[in-house]
């Protein structure tokens, strides 16, 4: 089977479907591949800052996203075995310090919105096994697996929006660096305990950063960052010990800590690094989100930069396209103002792991 499209994006994370429904409302025919049987899915990076609540509300989509349901957080504090040492709140032209919207209200959302345009169409439980060259060597298409069943993707744009190992950029031999931040993250899902504060509550412990994510509808994220690959050698050691900790430092979740979380089993590890790759658009293959600039979790960025390069390249696909650049040639030279943006975020990111433990004894 073969199908004629004008964009092809594989992955519907939120950057992906973004990007996605912006060109197929300016009539540019585009084609969203999810690997999965449906969008709705797990995710832990959730959190708003200004940069994402403004795009989404300068689209529109901000109140439908509300009606779904999201939480504004209305402190950040500092603890320390179960002191509180500092809070901060919103100034007076600010309602909140950050928003949590589960991504499946987000994804939801968006992809509704897209559906409603006859040039946008997604394909659920596509997986892309690779992608095809001219004799140019432009990228031109990927082939897939639907159901099983192979397809053949012809596009002159190939978007990969497919995450932090990404196959789009395997597949185009896009060199990409990694960095090494020296700490994985462990987390774990809580109900709230009544009374809970919308906020984000964080610790020091043995030096390492623990946080706790207020979230929408009840619920309580728990981060907890250990040493980079330590993973394998502390599970073998007694888990009570461990939780204990947490427990300490936050003591009112005593209960509902010992009852959701009684095992290793009980939480995921996320190995963190970050990334940057050699160049985000190469020959019809562009990259976008974590597939170009892997983020880590500090500062709660990725979602948010995600959706800025969604906003951005929207613009800047329709520019090409309108002006006949079939080989895209604007993204490349579009590049670096973006890039440079993405890298300041990335160092910012690299002095708030930094300076963590800094807020802690200024107070202690």
């Amino acid at each position: 089977m073969v199908i004629k499209t004008d964009v092809c994006i594989v992955g519907s994370g939120p950057g992906g479907a973004l990007l996605a429904y912006l060109l197929a409302k300016q009539n540019i025919s585009v084609i969203l591949l999810e690997r999965n049987r449906e969008v709705a899915r797990e995710f832990r990076g959730e959190f708003l800052n200004e940069e994402g609540e403004g795009i989404l509300k300068k689209l529109g989509l901000f109140p439908k996203v509300e009606d779904l349901g999201l939480l504004r957080i209305e402190q950040i504090e500092y603890w320390q075995d179960g002191q509180l040492l500092k809070e901060i709140f919103p100034d007076v032209y600010q309602d909140n310090l950050g928003i949590h919207v589960p991504q499946n209200h987000l994804l939801k959302v968006i992809v509704d919105e897209a559906q409603k345009l006859d040039s946008f169409q997604l394909m659920l439980n596509t997986r892309v096994t690779d992608l095809i060259q001219d004799e140019a060597g432009q990228f031109c298409g990927v082939k897939a697996l639907k159901d099983g069943s192979e397809l053949i993707i012809q596009s002159p744009l190939i978007i990969g929006a497919d995450g932090r190992f990404s196959t789009v950029r395997k597949k185009a031999k896009i060199p990409v660096a990694v960095k090494n931040h020296g700490y994985d993250l462990l987390w774990a899902k809580i109900p709230a305990p009544y009374g809970w504060k919308p906020s984000i509550k964080n610790a020091l412990v043995n030096g390492s950063q623990l946080t706790l994510f207020t979230q929408a509808k009840g619920f309580i994220q728990i981060g907890w960052n250990i040493e980079h690959g330590s993973y394998p050698q502390l599970r073998k050691q007694p888990f009570e010990p461990f939780i204990e900790k947490l427990i300490r430092n936050f003591p009112e979740l005593g209960n509902v800590v010992r009852e959701h979380i009684q095992s290793w089993q009980d939480f995921i590890l996320l190995d963190v690094h970050s990334c940057q790759c050699e160049t985000w658009a190469k020959d019809g293959v562009l990259l976008l989100g974590d597939a170009a600039h892997t983020m880590t979790p500090t500062g709660a960025f990725g979602l948010n930069c995600a959706l800025g390069d969604a906003d951005l390249l929207a613009q800047q696909i329709h520019h090409c396209i309108t002006e006949g650049d079939t080989k895209f040639i604007g993204l490349v030279r579009a590049e670096p103002k973006r890039r440079a943006y993405i890298e300041k975020v990335q160092a910012l990111q690299v002095d708030m792991e930094k300076s963590y433990e800094s807020l802690f004894t200024a107070y202690v």
